[in-house]
């Protein structure tokens, strides 16, 4: 019995420590296609389309200090000029972009 559970135990570790770098891949290219024409591989915005839109840089005070919420309300629904990814994209998917967008501060 004792034997089994550990077999068990190891084979969630592998699959939870198998799981969380294939989000973060995922979210990244997720980023990669749909992100990045306006906000630029690092966040910065200095891309031809984000200056031409005048996109913040996601390092910036003013983006730093919205909630979570409040990113996940703008790619959802969009803002401006920025388009909403209801409907293009999953709950899921726009919370982990919002978690790899904190990352590249």
């Amino acid at each position: 019995m004792k034997m089994k559970f550990t077999a068990i135990m190891v084979a969630g570790a592998l699959v939870i420590g198998l799981s969380a770098p294939a989000f973060a891949d995922d979210a990244a290219a997720l980023y990669k296609t749909k992100c990045a024409v306006c906000h630029g591989p690092d966040g910065k915005g200095k891309t031809p389309m984000g200056k031409k839109l005048n996109v913040k840089s996601f390092s910036a005070p003013e983006v730093v200090k919205m909630t979570d919420a409040q990113l996940i309300e703008i790619t959802t629904k969009g803002k401006e000029k920025m388009p909403p990814y209801a409907g293009k994209l999953t709950d899921d998917q726009i919370k982990e972009l919002v978690k790899f967008i904190r990352s590249l501060k």
